[in-house]
C-alpha cells in the first residue's frame, strides 16, 4: 500500500479490496470457464466501484469542503479495481506458469491519476510498461485489463509502450512527458518500475529543465488563451482556465522537474515557495478539487465548465448562505475567484524564484517586456525590473506601496516579483490615515488617468491587494461576479478593463470602433472627471438597492479625497448616478418621438455631461464581454446623441417638422437618383409621421420596395445594411389585424432576431413595416439563401400555412443554461414618455417565442403598434412598444391599462399559450 493514501480514513468504507479478493477467488472456483469468469468479475467490480462512488460522494456531502480527501479517495478506490482486475486475470484468465524475463508487466497511473487527484469521473490515464517488445501473453493480459476497465464504464486513458519506447516517446513528447513525470506504481512488478522510474530521470530529464519550463510556460499561455485568457470570466473552466488547477499543476510539474521534488511542500525546500505560499497554495487546491468533484458529481459525467446552472446547486452543497446584497451563489463565486486570484499570485512569486535559480548572473531567464530606467526615487532596477532596497521599504513609508506602481507606469517598468510578493504582505499597512495623505492620492490618480498603459498597472495593483486597501469600497467588489448571462466579468475585472478601453479611446487606438468617442475625447474638459466616473460606476454592485443611486453617494465621499474639485465632483456622482440613462433610451426607446429626445436631454442638461456620459456608456457596454458591442448599439448611441446635442445646442425648437421632413425627402430623391415626378408619386404615400421616424437609408430602401411591389398584396424584401449590423427586412401588406404578432412568428422560424421594428400605414391603407433583424450570432443575415428563407418563413406565417406556436417552441433556448436564471415578469406602461403614444416595457426571461406571444396579446387586446424596441441582457429580454388603441388615442382608462398589462404578464409568464398559435 503506498504512504499517499495513509492518511484516507475508513479506507475499507469506500473499498475492501481483501474481502472482494477472497469472492473472486471464489469465482473462480465455482467455474473453469473463462467468459462465465471474467462476467462475474466484472458484476463484482461494478457493483463495489458503485457503492465506493457513492460512499465518496456521501462524505463530500458531509464536508463539502474536503476537495482534496474526495480527490485521493477516487484514486484509491480506481487503484483497488485495477489490482483486483489484475490480479484475477493472471492468475485466473490467462495463467502462465513459466514466464520469461520478458513477459514482466507493471501498471503505472500517470497524469492526474498519478498524483492521487480524480475527480469521480476523471479519465483514468493508465500505462502498461514491459521490459521488452510486448510478447502475445502480455498482449492478451493488456487487452484483458483493458476491456475489463472499459465494460466498468471507465474512460481510459491507456498506452503499453517498452522501457525504450516509453523514453524515446518521452523525449518527443509534451504531453507525454509531463504525464510520465507524474507517474506512480499501482501493480504487478515492481523491479520494472524502479527501472523505468530511473531511466525517466537519467535519461529524459536530467539536463533538459530550462526546455521544459519554457515548453510548459509557453504550453500554459496557449491554453489561457484558448479559455478566454482571464481568470475572471463568470463560467470558468475549473480544470483549465486561468487560476485554475492546471495552473497548480504547471507550477508541481515545473518544480519536479527541476529539483526532483515529490510532493508540493518539498516546493518549499527548494526556495520555490514560502511557507505561507504553501499554505495558499494547498487552500487554493483543496477548494479547487472540491468543486470539480461536485461539479463531477452533479452532472453524473466529466465536467470542468463551471456553468451558471451549475454554479446556484454548487453554492448550495457548499452551504454558503445568504448575506445583504449577495446571493449564496455570489458569495460562492466571490470566493472561487479569490482562489484564483491566489493562484495567479503564486503563479507569479514561483516565477520569479524560478527565474533566480535558472538566470545566468546579471541576466533573466524569462524574457523581460521592456527597460527603461529613470529616477526611482529609492527604488531599484534589478535586472530591468522595480526593486525594492530592503524589505521593510513599504514599511518605512506605506506611501510608497503606491508610489512603486506610478514608477512603473512612468517608466514603462515590469515589478519585481518579490516587490509585488512585499506589497501583497504589506497592503494592510494602508490605512485610514495613509488615505488621507494627499501625496498617495496624487500618486494613485498619477495611475488611474495615465496617458499610458493604466489598464496594465491597475490590475498590477489590483493583483497586490494594494487597489483594494486604497479604495475600500472597490476592495468590496474585488472577485465578485453579477449571476446573469449578460456580464462576462467579474465587478473589478469590468471596471479594470473599460478604464483599458477608455485609455484606448482617447489613445485613438479605437478610432475605427468608435469614432464618435474618440472625436468628442478631444473636447472633454476633466479627463480626471471621466476616467474616476469610470473606476466608480459600478462600485456600489452587491449593497442592495440601486447601485447607481449608491455609487452616487459613495463618489461624494470619494472624490474630494482624490484631489477633485466640487464641479469635478458633483459630475462624477451625476455620471455615476445615471450611467445607465443613455444605453436605456437609446435600446429600449423610439428616437423618432422627440419627447424621448427631450425628457433625455431635460435630465442631462449639458453638452459636456452629454460627451461624458457617451463616453461612458460605450466603454461600459464594450466592457461587458465579447461579442455584446455592436454597430447596432453604435448606431443607436450615435442618433441618440447627435439628437440630444441639437436639442442642448439649439433649445426645444430644433429645426421645424416641416423644414426636417423636406430636407429627408431632398436626401432620400438624391440617393435615389429619381425625376420630381416619379419621387413625387411615391412619397405622397407616407403620411409625415412616417418621414420624421425613419432615416434616410431606410426612406430610400422603402420606396424601391414600394415601387417594386408594383401593387402586389403582399411585397417583402431583406437587404443587409453593414451599418447597422442587421438585415432591413421591409414589408408592404394589406393592413389588418394580428399583421405584426405573424410577422415576427415568421422571422423567428427562420432563424432571425428582431432587434427593432417600426409599423406604418400609407395613406392608401397599405401596412409597411420595417423590422431590424439579426442571426443568432448577432449579424446581418447576408446570404441569399438566409433571406429566401427568411421571406418564405414570413409568407408562410401571414398566409397561415403552418401554427406558429408548436414551430417556435421547437427553437427553444438551450435549457440548461437559460433555466439557472428565473426573471419575474414585468409590465410598465407609461402615458408619459410620449405625446402620441402609450409606452409599454416588458421585462421577461428571454426565448425564442417571446416578441410574437406579446405581439399577439397586444392584438387581443385591440391594440395598434407603431413601433417595437427589442434589447436583451443575457437571460432578460426588455421589449417596449409604442401604442394606440384602434382609432390612434393613447391607451389612458385605468381599467383598459390594467387589463392590458394583465394580459401582457400572462403572455410574458406563459411558455405555451394556444392563441398565439391561432
Amino acid at each position: 500500500m503506498s504512504d499517499i493514501f495513509s492518511d484516507l480514513p475508513h479506507r475499507r468504507a469506500i473499498i475492501d479490496r481483501r474481502l472482494l479478493a477472497d469472492r473472486l477467488d471464489a469465482i473462480a472456483a465455482e467455474t473453469a470457464d473463462a467468459g462465465k469468469r471474467r462476467g462475474a468479475m466484472v458484476a463484482l467490480l461494478k457493483e463495489a466501484l458503485e457503492v465506493g462512488r457513492a460512499e465518496i460522494a456521501r462524505r463530500l456531502l458531509e464536508h463539502p469542503s474536503s476537495g482534496r480527501v474526495a480527490a485521493q479517495a477516487t484514486a484509491f478506490l480506481i487503484d483497488q479495481i485495477v489490482r483486483l482486475s489484475y490480479d484475477f486475470t493472471v492468475d485466473y484468465l490467462y495463467p502462465a506458469s513459466n514466464r520469461s524475463a520478458g513477459e514482466r508487466i507493471t501498471v503505472i497511473a500517470v497524469g492526474g491519476y498519478g498524483r492521487a487527484e480524480m475527480a469521480p469521473f476523471s479519465d483514468v490515464d493508465i500505462g502498461f510498461l514491459t521490459p521488452f517488445k510486448q510478447t502475445s501473453w502480455t498482449e492478451q493480459v493488456i487487452e484483458a485489463q483493458l476491456y475489463t476497465l472499459w465494460d466498468l464504464g471507465l474512460k481510459v486513458g491507456h498506452s503499453s509502450r517498452s522501457l525504450d519506447e516509453m523514453v524515446r516517446t518521452a523525449k518527443d513528447d509534451l504531453t507525454i512527458r509531463t504525464a510520465l513525470l507524474e507517474a506512480r506504481f499501482i501493480w504487478g512488478d515492481r523491479a520494472l518500475y524502479d527501472q523505468a522510474a530511473a531511466r525517466f530521470d537519467a535519461e529524459v530529464m536530467a539536463g533538459n529543465a530550462r526546455a521544459f519550463v519554457a515548453e510548459k510556460l509557453a504550453e500554459r499561455d496557449e491554453r489561457h488563451k484558448r479559455m478566454g485568457d482571464s481568470r475572471y470570466v463568470v463560467e470558468p473552466n475549473v480544470k483549465e482556465g486561468k487560476g485554475g488547477l492546471r495552473d497548480l499543476h504547471t507550477l508541481f510539474w515545473i518544480g519536479k522537474f527541476i529539483h526532483r521534488v515529490r510532493t508540493v511542500p518539498e516546493l518549499v525546500d527548494a526556495g520555490l515557495l514560502s511557507a505561507r505560499e504553501l499554505r495558499q497554495f494547498s487552500r487554493a487546491e483543496n477548494f479547487l478539487l472540491a468543486v470539480r468533484c461536485h461539479l463531477h458529481i452533479l452532472a453524473g459525467r466529466a465536467e470542468d465548465r463551471l456553468t451558471f446552472d451549475f454554479q446556484r446547486e454548487i453554492a448550495a452543497r457548499m452551504q454558503f448562505a445568504d448575506r445583504p446584497g449577495k446571493s449564496p451563489v455570489e458569495r460562492f463565486m466571490q470566493l472561487y475567484f479569490l482562489h484564483a486570484k491566489s493562484v495567479g499570485d503564486l503563479t507569479g512569486t514561483f516565477l520569479a524564484h524560478l527565474d533566480e535559480q535558472l538566470a545566468a548572473r546579471g541576466r533573466r531567464f524569462l524574457p523581460t517586456l521592456r527597460r527603461r530606467p529613470g529616477r526611482l526615487n529609492g527604488f531599484v532596477l534589478d535586472r530591468g525590473r522595480l526593486a525594492l532596497p530592503s524589505d521593510d521599504y513599504f514599511r518605512k513609508d506605506p506611501v510608497r506601496l503606491l508610489e512603486i506602481f506610478q514608477l512603473a507606469d512612468k517608466y514603462g517598468l515590469e515589478i519585481h516579483p518579490q516587490a509585488m510578493r512585499q506589497a501583497r504582505h504589506d497592503a494592510k499597512l494602508i490605512d485610514g490615515k495613509v488615505r488621507r495623505i494627499g501625496r498617495a492620492n496624487a500618486l494613485f490618480l498619477d495611475v488611474l488617468t495615465s496617458p499610458r498603459d493604466p489598464e496594465t498597472v491597475l490590475r498590477w495593483m489590483n493583483e497586490a491587494g494594494v487597489f483594494g486597501r486604497f479604495v475600500p469600497d472597490f476592495g468590496r467588489v474585488v472577485a465578485q461576479m453579477q449571476f446573469d448571462m449578460y456580464h462576462h466579468y467579474t465587478v473589478d475585472e469590468h471596471t479594470i478593463r473599460a478604464i483599458g478601453l477608455l485609455s484606448d479611446i482617447e489613445q485613438n487606438r479605437l478610432k475605427d470602433d468608435h469614432p464618435l468617442s474618440t472625436a468628442i475625447m478631444d473636447q472633454i474638459h476633466s479627463r480626471r472627471v471621466i476616467y474616476v466616473a469610470v473606476l466608480l460606476h459600478d462600485i456600489a454592485k452587491g449593497r442592495g438597492g440601486d447601485h447607481s443611486v449608491l455609487g452616487a453617494e459613495l463618489a461624494l465621499r470619494v472624490c474630494p479625497r482624490l484631489g477633485l474639485n466640487e464641479a469635478e465632483t458633483e459630475t462624477v456622482s451625476w455620471l455615476v448616478r445615471h450611467h445607465l440613462l443613455m444605453s436605456a433610451t437609446a435600446f429600449k426607446r423610439d428616437l423618432a418621438d422627440f419627447k424621448t429626445i427631450l425628457d433625455f436631454a431635460q435630465l442631462v442638461q449639458s453638452p459636456e455631461r452629454l460627451r461624458l456620459l457617451l463616453v461612458l456608456t460605450v466603454v461600459d457596454i464594450r466592457a461587458v464581454g465579447p461579442g455584446v458591442w455592436n454597430s447596432w448599439k453604435r448606431q443607436l448611441l450615435t442618433e441618440l446623441y447627435d439628437a440630444a446635442e441639437e436639442v442642448l445646442r439649439l433649445g426645444h425648437k430644433q429645426r421645424g417638422r416641416e423644414v426636417r421632413i423636406a430636407s429627408k425627402k431632398e436626401e432620400a430623391q438624391a440617393l435615389l437618383q429619381m425625376g420630381d415626378k416619379d419621387f413625387g408619386k411615391l412619397a405622397k404615400r407616407l403620411p409625415e409621421s412616417y418621414w420624421i421616424a425613419e432615416p434616410v437609408e431606410v426612406i430610400a430602401a422603402n420606396l424601391i420596395h414600394i415601387q417594386k411591389s408594383s401593387g402586389a398584396p403582399l411585397h417583402i424584401a431583406a437587404v443587409p445594411d453593414d451599418d447597422r449590423g442587421a438585415t432591413l427586412v421591409m414589408v408592404l401588406a394589406a393592413d389588418h389585424p394580428g399583421l405584426f404578432y405573424r410577422i415576427a412568428g415568421g422571422i423567428h422560424l427562420a432563424g432571425g432576431n428582431i432587434i427593432d421594428a417600426r409599423i406604418h400605414t400609407t395613406r392608401d391603407g397599405l401596412a409597411l413595416d420595417n423590422f431590424l433583424v439579426q442571426d443568432p450570432l448577432g449579424r446581418p443575415f447576408a446570404e441569399a439563401e438566409q433571406i429566401v428563407r427568411l421571406t418564405r418563413a414570413i409568407e408562410d406565417a401571414l398566409a397561415n400555412r403552418h401554427k406558429l406556436l408548436p414551430k417556435l417552441e421547437a427553437r427553444a433556448l438551450p435549457r440548461t443554461r437559460a433555466e439557472a436564471f428565473r426573471i419575474a415578469p414585468n409590465v410598465f406602461i407609461d402615458n408619459k414618455a410620449s405625446n402620441r403614444f402609450t409606452v409599454i416595457e416588458v421585462n421577461a426571461q428571454d426565448r425564442p417565442a417571446l416578441l410574437n406571444q406579446l405581439a399577439y396579446a397586444l392584438f387581443q387586446s385591440k391594440v395598434t403598434v407603431h413601433s417595437a424596441h427589442v434589447a436583451t441582457y443575457g437571460e432578460r429580454a426588455v421589449d417596449t412598444f409604442y401604442v394606440t388603441d384602434l382609432i390612434g388615442d393613447k391607451i389612458d382608462s385605468a381599467a383598459r391599462v390594467k387589463s392590458l398589462e394583465k394580459r401582457l404578464l400572462e403572455a410574458a409568464a406563459s411558455r405555451s399559450e394556444e392563441a398565439v398559435a391561432a
